[in-house]
């Protein structure tokens, strides 16, 4: 009887847990508009912290610093990498901050508590080759294909994310100057030079295989599907996998992989950072910076080729 009641007083507590948490994702999701994957991570992550803390019999909102580092020890020593604990302890943070300002405690334990040290890491850039083969892979004597190979050709040559570019409309791309006009993060627009072969081959998309995909239907997106919609990122996604699968690309690519070899692949050939950043439409010169380490290889390359002491 005992064992039943001791079960009864968990279920409240966790239920109790659960409608606070969900009381501050309710908060912050009126304050910030976050989207329903990013709340789902911190639920998932609170929740799992409060299992934790659970098992010790401590209410997640009575949590102590101690708490809290035992809780993160215990996950590093299961495995948890530096950026998934980076991540939770952001979220307990904004927890935390949350039911101080509701009068629930007068003392943030994650305060003092420092981030774990992430390395930046640069995708593994394609080479040229990789690119190429990439490019080549799409069956251009079907509308399907040559609207795929005319996306691939813009996505390296533009440097685009894929949300700019399966949101591309007709009326953004200007070949009288060249240039496609894009509004990205933070509604900020930018000019970005086409390059003759894009051009080409979106001139040819256009003139033709786009007509054939969309028969009567009318919309001012330039790459549509077969049903005459906008193409989502993860049909876009599997496109890319599966041409690369095709071409023999064996690397572990990811959605913005000819983004990266967009960047890449200029520094390679001696283009400035701030050209590219201006390119990529990063704000802060500080993003591009993950790409640093080639323009050094490149100055390493140089001076080891021309220096007479090199």
């Amino acid at each position: 009887m005992a064992s039943t009641q001791q079960d009864k007083n968990a279920g409240d507590t966790h239920d109790r847990s659960e409608k606070l948490v969900d009381r501050f994702l309710d908060a912050i999701w009126m304050e910030r508009g976050l989207s329903s994957n990013t709340l789902g991570a911190y639920r998932a992550d609170l929740m799992t912290l409060e299992r934790g803390l659970s098992e010790r019999n401590i209410l997640i909102e009575k949590a102590q610093k101690a708490d809290l580092l035992e809780f993160i020890a215990q996950r590093v020593e299961s495995g948890a990498k530096p950026r998934s604990t980076a991540r939770q302890l952001s979220s307990f943070r904004r927890f935390f901050r949350y039911i101080m300002r509701e009068g629930m405690r007068d003392s943030d334990p994650t305060a003092d508590i420092e981030m774990p040290r992430i390395g930046r890491s640069l995708p593994k850039s394609l080479t040229e080759d990789e690119v190429d083969a990439l490019l080549h892979a799409p069956n251009t004597d079907e509308p399907l294909g040559h609207r795929d190979r005319a996306m691939l050709e813009l996505l390296y040559a533009t440097g685009l994310r894929v949300s700019e570019l399966i949101n591309l409309k007709q009326s953004e791309v200007n070949f009288n100057q060249g240039v496609i006009r894009i509004v990205g993060k933070g509604d900020r627009e930018r000019l970005i030079p086409l390059g003759d072969e894009a051009q080409r081959w979106m001139r040819d998309f256009i003139d033709g295989p786009r007509m054939e995909i969309l028969l009567e239907r009318q919309t001012d997106y330039l790459f549509p599907t077969r049903r005459g919609d906008r193409m989502t990122r993860q049909a876009f996604w599997h496109i890319i996998k599966r041409y690369a699968t095709k071409a023999g690309v064996e690397k572990k690519l990811s959605p913005h992989s000819l983004r990266h070899a967009f960047a890449t692949h200029l520094l390679n050939r001696g283009a400035d950072l701030r050209v590219v950043q201006l390119l990529l439409g990063h704000s802060d010169l500080s993003t591009t910076q993950i790409y640093t380490h080639v323009a050094r290889e490149r100055l390493k390359d140089l001076h080891g080729r021309h220096h007479p002491r090199g």
